[in-house]
C-alpha cells in the first residue's frame, strides 16, 4: 500500500513516514494540503494519513477532496487535539478512522491501514470475481448456442448446478467440456469459491498424486517444501478433473476415497486432510469399455456418473454454427460481415471434425490470412482442395462406435440417389468400378445376382 503522510509540522510528517515504511508500507510525505492534493493529483496513492490541524486547507478539506476526487482512496486523520464532535464529523465524512496523536499512535495507524488493505483487497477480489462470473455467463451462454441438442445438455446442467452432486461431462474433443464446467461452477453456490482444474492425462503418475493431494517437505528428492494440493486449493469451490479417463490405474483408489470421505493425506504424510470441494469430471473415452478392460476403477466410474451431461458434437447441434461464428468474432474484434456469403455457407456446410475447437482456430486462421480484407471460402482450411480431398468426406468415428457395413451400405445408396439410378455414375462417385458396385450391392441386398450385368445405358 503506498501511504501519503501529511502534516505541515516537517518533522512530524517525516517521523510517521518512516515509522509506516518499518512497518511494511511505501511511505511518503509532504507538508500541508495544498501539496498534498498536488501529489494526488499525481496518482499512484492508496492512502492519505492527514493531520487535521493545518494552515488551508486543513485536514478535513483534504478529507472531503479526497471522497470526493478519489473515493476508492482511504483516509485517516490523526490530530494532537481530541475532540468527540471533530471525530464523528471525520468519520461521518468518510474517514477511516481517527488517531490521537499519543503513545504508539503510528503502531495504530498502522494497524488501521493493514484493515483498510485487507478490506480493499477483498473488495476487489469480489469485484473481479463478479465480473468474470458475469462475463462466463454471458461468454458461456452465446458459446454453448441454442440447438435442441445444446439446450437438453444446458438444461440438464441448470438443474444440477444448485446441487453439489458429482458430475460427468461426456463428449468428443473439442466439443466444449472445459467451458461447460466453468459454466456449471459460474452457475452454482460455489461460484464465490476456488475454480480449479487439473488436466488428468498431463503428467505422470507420480507427479499427479503431488499435484492432487499435496507433500509433505521430504516427501520425495526436490520436496524442498511442504505443498498442498489442488484438493486444498478447491476447499470450498470446484475441482474439474479433465480427461480423467487418462488417470493411472493406481490413484484412482486415492481419488475414489478423497470423492466419496472427503479426506486425503498428502504425498509422505500420514495426517489426514478433510475438505469440501465440488468434483466436475471430463472424459472423451469410453469409460465402460475401460472398466470391461480393467484400467478403469468401477467403483470409481459409478461414483464419478452420478450425473452424466452428454455435450452433443457440433455436427449434430444445426443452427449453432453461424452463432458460433459470430461469438468468435466478436471475441476477436472483428464485424459479423467479415465473412463473406460464401465463406458463411462453407462454415454452415462443414461437419467440424474437431468440433468447436476447430470452428474457433479456422476463424482465427482465417482472420489472420484475410488481413483487412473480408474472409471468402480461400481463407478457410478446410475448404481448400487439399483438406477436401484428406478431410472432406471422411466421417468421425463417435465416441460409441459404428458398423462399417451400415456405412459402406448408406454411401452406397446415397451415391445411387446422386447418381439418379445410373450405376457406372455412381460407381465413379465412389471410386469403384461397376463391377466392384455389383458385388457391394448384392452383399448388402440391394441387387440381386446378375441383374442389369449387361446393361450400360444411363437407366442402369
Amino acid at each position: 500500500m503506498n501511504v501519503l503522510v501529511v502534516d505541515d509540522e516537517q518533522k512530524n510528517a517525516e517521523l510517521v513516514a518512516a515509522e509506516l515504511r518499518d512497518a511494511g508500507f511505501t511511505a511518503s510525505h509532504v507538508s500541508g494540503g495544498a501539496a498534498a492534493i498536488q501529489r494526488l493529483e499525481a496518482g499512484g496513492v492508496d492512502a492519505v494519513v492527514t493531520d487535521l490541524r493545518m494552515k488551508p486547507p486543513d485536514g478535513m478539506a483534504v478529507l472531503v477532496e479526497v471522497r470526493r476526487r478519489w473515493p476508492e482512496t482511504t483516509v485517516v486523520v490523526m490530530t494532537a487535539f481530541a475532540g468527540l464532535a471533530t471525530a464523528r464529523e471525520a468519520l461521518k465524512l468518510g474517514a477511516q478512522d481517527y488517531v490521537e496523536k499519543e503513545g504508539d499512535y503510528v503502531e495504530v495507524i498502522a494497524r488501521v491501514l493493514r484493515d483498510a488493505a485487507e478490506k480493499r483487497e477483498l473488495l476487489q477480489s469480489n469485484r473481479a470475481l463478479a465480473a468474470s462470473v458475469e462475463s462466463l455467463r454471458r461468454d458461456a451462454l452465446a458459446v454453448i448456442g441454442d440447438a435442441p441438442a445444446t439446450r437438453a445438455a444446458l438444461e440438464l446442467l441448470r438443474k444440477v448446478a444448485a446441487t453439489d452432486s458429482t458430475v460427468l461431462l461426456r463428449g468428443e474433443s473439442g466439443t466444449g467440456k472445459d467451458l461447460f464446467a466453468r459454466t456449471l461452477h459460474a452457475l452454482s453456490k460455489r461460484a464465490g469459491g476456488a475454480w480449479v482444474k487439473v488436466n488428468c492425462g498431463a503428467l505422470p503418475e507420480a507427479l499427479l498424486e503431488s499435484e492432487l493431494f499435496g507433500h509433505e517437505k521430504g516427501a520425495f528428492t526436490g520436496a524442498v517444501r511442504q505443498k498442498p494440493g489442488r484438493f486444498e486449493d478447491a476447499n470450498g469451490g470446484t475441482l474439474f478433473l479433465d480427461e480423467i479417463g487418462e488417470m493411472p490405474l493406481p490413484l484412482q483408489a486415492k481419488l475414489l476415497q478423497a470423492i466419496e470421505e472427503k479426506t486425503f493425506t498428502r504425498v509422505g504424510g500420514n495426517r489426514p486432510i478433510t475438505v469440501d470441494t465440488r468434483i466436475i469430471a471430463a472424459t472423451n473415452r469410453r469409460l465402460e469399455d475401460m472398466v470391461k478392460e480393467r484400467s478403469f476403477r468401477e467403483d470409481l466410474f459409478f461414483r464419478l456418473n452420478v450425473f452424466p451431461i452428454v455435450l452433443p458434437p457440433l455436427r449434430d447441434r444445426p443452427g449453432d454454427v453461424p452463432r458460433l461464428v459470430d461469438h468468435v468474432l466478436r471475441r476477436h474484434g472483428a464485424p459479423p460481415d467479415k465473412l463473406t456469403a460464401d465463406a458463411r455457407r462453407a462454415l454452415d456446410s462443414y461437419t467440424f471434425p474437431g468440433n468447436v475447437r476447430e470452428l474457433e482456430h479456422t476463424i482465427e486462421r482465417a482472420l489472420i490470412l484475410a488481413g483487412a480484407d473480408a474472409i471468402t471460402p480461400a481463407q478457410l482450411s478446410f475448404a481448400q482442395p487439399e483438406a477436401r480431398r484428406e478431410h472432406g468426406w471422411v466421417p468421425r468415428i463417435p465416441p460409441e462406435g459404428l458398423s462399417l457395413e451400415a456405412l459402406e451400405k448408406e454411401l452406397i445408396l446415397q451415391a445411387l440417389e446422386r447418381a439418379s439410378g445410373n450405376k457406372s455414375a455412381a460407381a465413379r462417385l465412389l471410386g469403384l468400378t461397376r463391377r466392384t458396385l455389383y458385388s457391394r450391392m448384392e452383399k448388402h441386398g440391394l441387387r440381386t445376382p446378375g441383374e442389369g450385368e449387361d446393361a450400360e445405358g444411363e437407366g442402369e
